[in-house]
């Protein structure tokens, strides 16, 4: 009779370090998301979010499950964000918003949704698939740099591809570029933004990764 009740206490206990877990990555992504020059790291020429990189190492300490749903948070803000603090091109991540005859759609929320999400799955499985092929058992630099680099990456080139998918045109209107250059000025959005995001969220990643998944710390954080 004593044991079921030592395993409700202990499935009670995981359940509650789950959900404080997940609540202090979801308050850190609010926290970049809704404060001003925090979330962005001026370069001079652009300027890199750092917004995802929560999801990116929650997604590597709590498992592809709720860096899913931290991914999902960060697409809520960036919803919440276009819709009440909109720029010229916010109609592609939300519906709520036009620009003269351009409106958003479905196609703003699968845009504003699908990216975000995979941040908190791909970097994971990119991380476990190079300590897989290096054998390592400890935590892994290389590991950590690419699923960095994957989770900016899996942002930026899904987003803009999906931009040109679905708002082709109105994009190209919107920033006052020709429906037939609207591509290279994507291309040109993702080397000018997409590369050094993925540096900053790389190195990121590696020096917060390389302190925070080591055995001991991840035991005292109830991982």
């Amino acid at each position: 009779m004593k044991q079921p009740k030592k395993n409700t206490t202990s499935t009670t206990m995981s359940k509650t370090k789950g959900l404080v877990q997940m609540a202090v990555f979801s308050a850190l992504i609010v926290i970049l998301a809704f404060t001003p020059f925090i979330g962005y790291i001026p370069l001079g020429f652009t300027r890199a979010t750092i917004i995802h990189i929560p999801v990116i190492i929650g997604s590597l300490m709590l498992g592809p499950k709720k860096g899913a749903v931290l991914g999902g948070i960060f697409g809520l803000t960036s919803f919440i964000n276009n819709t009440i603090n909109p720029t010229l091109t916010s109609f592609v991540f939300t519906p709520f918003y036009s620009l003269g005859d351009y409106s958003g759609g479905i196609g703003s929320v699968i845009i504003c949704f699908v990216p975000r999400i995979l941040i908190g799955v791909i970097p994971f499985y990119v991380y476990h698939l190079v300590k897989k092929i290096s054998r390592n058992d400890g935590v892994s630099s290389m590991g950590l740099i690419l699923a960095g680099l994957s989770g900016a990456l899996t942002n930026t080139l899904l987003v803009m591809n999906l931009i040109f998918v679905f708002f082709r045109d109105a994009y190209a209107s919107a920033n006052g570029v020709s429906a037939s250059a609207v591509y290279t000025f994507i291309l040109g959005v993702i080397g000018m933004n997409g590369v050094p995001e993925a540096i900053v969220a790389a190195i990121i990643t590696l020096v917060i990764g390389r302190n925070l998944m080591r055995k001991g710390v991840m035991e005292k954080l109830g991982v």
